[in-house]
């Protein structure tokens, strides 16, 4: 079956003041029911105390609101928050793997609640990571330093976990991201050991893609996973600077490096800041770089269309793909045609 992703535009700007309209070093996006994008934002170290990690927007590039202040430990506050999945209600659970907990925000993103207690234990957490729920409202987490994934109940009562430190079949070396497909099959980043997993809702072993390099269907810390409704998988390969789509049986298909364009956002600033149009149009955004900096993430940093930081993949209901960049502080996203 032929295979084919167009580009469709970037959401985006960088935000220097760490609230308002813009985005902060996001690392995550999903959306909701009713449509909103929400964007999970990191923030700088110098920002982030008072700066929002939740900030929302619609398709059309509205600015719609933000919620939630960083730089503590407080309920509702975060430090390193990482990844975010609704439940059954549109409750938003958000995972911080500095603070070792999972916080909770109703439809409107107020705070709820939290749960989380670090250590090694059944039900214990050391930098809880990626965070998928699935339709019984059974959450599983990639608990990355324990190097294994836990299942709960949305309340946070431990049910099972699976995974070991290693590189063997069904073990783990900092797994991160995380995800679902329509039969219940969970796939997870396996970060450190290069490698796409897939196993059943009970944690068994089914398979494997991808390994260790820079080749087609090969990974350098894939952080992300998504399936759209077909089953083809899309991943985050973050360090090699690039998204990759694989088949169902995980055999490659497509490679995307980025296509950027300006944003709504920047352009409205541009035409409210005519001053730094011009030292932009004579900058060179897609350099040919020597040899000595002929390298994934050299290249990513110096040339403005590619994605550089894409730590984030999320697949919507008609096959969208929004690629989160952290570094670019923005969002690409493309349509299946």
């Amino acid at each position: 079956m032929s295979f084919r992703l167009g580009y469709v535009k970037t959401i985006g700007i960088v935000n220097n003041g760490g609230n308002g309209r813009g985005f902060t070093n996001p690392c995550d996006l999903v959306l909701s029911k009713d449509q909103r994008i929400i964007t999970l934002n990191r923030s700088s170290l110098e920002l982030k105390r008072g700066a929002r990690a939740l900030r929302i927007c619609s398709w059309d590039e509205d600015f719609l609101g933000e919620a939630q202040y960083g730089g503590g430990e407080g309920d509702g506050e975060y430090t390193l928050p990482t990844a975010m999945a609704f439940d059954r209600r549109e409750r938003l659970y958000v995972t911080d793997e500095y603070l070792h907990r999972i916080s909770i925000y109703d439809s409107n993103l107020l705070f709820l609640d939290k749960w989380g207690l670090y250590g090694s234990g059944p039900g214990e957490l050391d930098g809880p990571a990626g965070i998928v729920i699935d339709s019984q409202d059974y959450v599983y987490i990639t608990d990355q330093n324990n190097h294994r994934v836990q299942k709960f109940t949305i309340d946070g009562e431990y049910i099972l976990e699976w995974g070991a430190e290693g590189q063997g079949a069904g073990q783990f070396n900092m797994p991160w991201g995380i995800t679902l497909d329509r039969e219940g099959h969970v796939y997870v980043a396996d970060w450190r050991n290069d490698r796409i997993q897939k196993f059943t809702s009970e944690g068994k072993f089914l398979d494997s893609f991808g390994h260790s390099g820079e080749g087609y269907g090969e990974f350098h810390r894939p952080s992300s996973v998504a399936l759209d409704d077909q089953g083809y998988i899309y991943v985050a390969d973050w360090g090699n600077e690039r998204v990759q789509v694989l088949a169902p049986d995980g055999g490659f298909k497509v490679v995307l490096r980025g296509q950027a364009t300006v944003s709504k956002w920047a352009q409205e600033f541009f035409d409210s800041n005519p001053d730094e149009v011009g030292p932009r149009a004579i900058s060179n955004l897609i350099p040919d770089l020597p040899e000595h900096l002929d390298t994934p993430s050299q290249i990513s940093a110096q040339t403005e269309p590619y994605f550089w930081g894409p730590v984030s993949v999320t697949v919507d209901g008609e096959n969208r793909l929004y690629v989160t960049e952290t570094n670019r502080h923005r969002v690409q996203i493309y349509q299946r045609l």
